[in-house]
């Protein structure tokens, strides 16, 4: 009786899947990443197996309908495809990479950014009942995998079809997100970003961390400084930090600097030397030394090697991902997260 429920379960969300996957095709003809008429949701396409290429994921839960990508962070792999979300619940230096795609059964899915003051208001108004006895008690890092369920799928499959109706879009959406988030709070993922919601948890205070250096990439850090804006000790915000994005701040904030600096290149034509003033750096040699350790090449042979494949889109890109959120300097065409 058992095993006829699950086949029955399966076969549900593959038909749920089959769906999502005939929408995403339908609209990312002929293009990778397709923002929508929706602004938290972003539709992706590849149509073969790729290398991985660095980004920056937001707070997001991240679906694939048809296809597999995996998601790099410290060393650690996260693969999803069809029957695993993944989700993090900080902004978070990365590596992506697809796995399983082809031209005629492409890698196709979606990118929700997550709303942390809706969660929070979420579990603050429903908290008891959102408890799901699957998830980890204590989740140390902040990207994870979960298992799809039906429950979850079924809004997304609403919310997608909300893209053939746009006079709908800006009542019936936020009602649907709604309930995406509190679908997710009752996934295994749940602990994940109880944690960050959390006022005064360790993770909390880490978010709150990220989100200066978002804002202030520019300036000097001092490690203490920010220790005492988050009330932390330094030693605690160094493990914590390093815990939860696999970096050090300072190495997080070197992220931020290049791609931001690499995005004033690549979109707006900025030289190096101009770039890497604007972006914290005093010494152009040292910007070029840390851009090629990163990035594999120094500044100008690896914009000129991006241009090519990214034409207008890095622009509208990146100006749609600052719109969305203060500082995501990584949004640049090449460096997205789905």
């Amino acid at each position: 009786m058992q095993i006829s429920s699950e086949k029955h379960r399966r076969s549900r969300i593959a038909k749920m899947q089959a769906e999502v996957a005939r929408v995403i095709d339908r609209h990312t003809q002929g293009m990778a990443d397709c923002a929508t008429p929706i602004p938290a949701l972003t539709l992706f396409r590849r149509e073969a197996p790729a290398r991985p290429v660095v980004c920056m994921i937001e707070p997001s839960i991240v679906m694939v309908a048809q296809g597999a990508k995996r998601l790099l962070v410290g060393g650690e792999g996260y693969a999803y495809d069809a029957e695993r979300f993944l989700t993090t619940s900080v902004d978070l230096p990365a590596n992506s990479e697809v796995i399983e795609a082809s031209t005629g059964k492409p890698c196709v899915g979606l990118g929700l950014r997550l709303d942390i003051r809706l969660l929070a208001e979420l579990i603050a108004q429903d908290g008891d009942a959102l408890s799901s006895p699957r998830s980890p008690r204590s989740p140390r890092t902040s990207v994870g995998v979960g298992s799809i369920t039906e429950a979850l799928l079924d809004p997304f499959v609403r919310l997608l079809a909300l893209l053939d109706e746009p006079a709908a879009i800006a009542v019936l959406a936020p009602l649907i997100q709604r309930e995406i988030h509190y679908r997710l709070l009752a996934t295994d993922q749940a602990a994940r970003l109880r944690q960050i919601v959390a006022v005064g948890s360790q993770n909390h205070r880490v978010a709150r961390a990220i989100d200066w250096l978002k804002l202030h990439y520019a300036e000097p850090l001092r490690i203490d400084e920010l220790a005492v804006r988050v009330q932390m000790s330094p030693s605690s915000l160094h493990h914590h930090f390093k815990q939860l994005t696999a970096m050090s701040p300072l190495q997080y904030q070197k992220w931020l600097r290049l791609n931001e600096a690499r995005r004033l290149m690549l979109s707006d034509g900025t030289d190096a030397a101009t770039a890497a003033f604007n972006v914290g750096y005093e010494s152009p040699s040292q910007f070029s030394r840390e851009y090629a350790r990163f990035f594999g090449a120094p500044p100008r042979r690896d914009v000129e090697a991006l241009r090519p494949s990214v034409g207008g889109l890095a622009s509208r890109g990146a100006a749609a991902a600052r719109r969305q959120h203060p500082t995501s300097t990584a949004r640049a065409a090449g460096s997205r997260a789905t």
